[in-house]
């Protein structure tokens, strides 16, 4: 008769029935899932941190066989295959931190892959000040209003595309947004011009009310969709396609920001100094 094997999974006892000799292994399921995300909420995950953890292994459980069944040397081949599809290594990792996770929340730790893939620095190209008005110049011209907002609202604010359902109608309006970063809440502000215009460009889409960025079908546009539009209105605009992408516009905002930081430091550094020298001059011990 074939033997039967009994484990924990997501808390609730599950037996499972398989021929000898053969490996069962241990099945994902969208419910298990739900359940392991249902454990990390309640022991005070962040919402950002939940999206990642739903973000790996969703996508473990759509790389997985017919039988959504991880055995060992299951995440070791997913791992090469997600290098192939051309992830990052920082983004392979966690997919498989979370993975590792949620098969020890199963009791499966058996089938964990401990090895991380190293992490050589990425050389991201920078995004010129030039370049970036290039690219909403082109879109304008193009009368492409959404990639237009989309490359200003990164541009100008340093949002992140995982952030980008967080702009609302109701925010907008509010001129500011709050995000969580590194467990911390941080709050980024919407420039006056940029408000406007995307209020505007609400009205006149129908969104009166909740997030301003979906797809046609009304859901929240993807990562690569955002990137997908940026790269493409870089090729009209003569722009390095690899420079099309969020993350660079925000580097863009960030180094912007610390020059203009730096330049007023400087700035008060010499109004400073000229302060001195004419006290200096007045009550100086040696010009009395």
């Amino acid at each position: 008769m074939p033997q039967t094997r009994q484990h924990i999974q997501g808390g609730s006892s599950v037996r499972v029935r398989h021929a000898p000799g053969t490996e069962q292994g241990v099945r994902i399921t969208p419910e298990g899932i739900e359940r392991f995300l249902s454990v990390c909420r309640a022991e005070g995950r962040v919402e950002g941190t939940l999206k990642w953890y739903r973000r790996g292994l969703e996508r473990l459980y759509k790389d997985l066989a017919e039988d959504k069944t991880v055995r060992h040397g299951t995440l070791e081949r997913w791992r090469e295959s997600l290098l192939k599809a051309g992830y990052a290594a920082s983004t392979i990792n966690s997919f498989l931190s979370v993975s590792n996770a949620y098969l020890d929340f199963v009791g499966h730790r058996e089938y964990q892959l401990a090895s991380q893939l190293k992490q050589e620095a990425e050389v991201q190209p920078e995004l010129t000040r030039t370049e970036y008005l290039r690219l909403l110049q082109t879109a304008r011209a193009l009368n492409r209003e959404r990639v237009y907002l989309l490359v200003k609202l990164f541009g100008t604010t340093g949002l992140t595309v995982q952030e980008l359902e967080k702009v609302t109608v109701e925010a907008v309006r509010e001129g500011k947004l709050t995000i969580q970063f590194n467990r911390n809440k941080q709050m980024l502000r919407i420039p006056e011009g940029l408000q406007k215009e995307l209020l505007d460009y609400a009205k006149r889409s129908g969104y009166l009310t909740g997030p301003i960025f979906l797809t046609k079908d009304g859901t929240p546009m993807s990562r690569t969709y955002v990137s997908t539009i940026i790269r493409q209105l870089c090729t009209l605009a003569k722009v390095a396609e690899e420079k099309g992408n969020p993350r660079c516009l925000k580097r863009l905002y960030q180094s912007t920001r610390a020059g203009i930081e730096d330049n007023i430091a400087l700035l008060v550094e010499q109004a400073h100094n000229r302060l001195l020298e004419q006290e200096q001059l007045e009550i100086g011990w040696a010009e009395q």
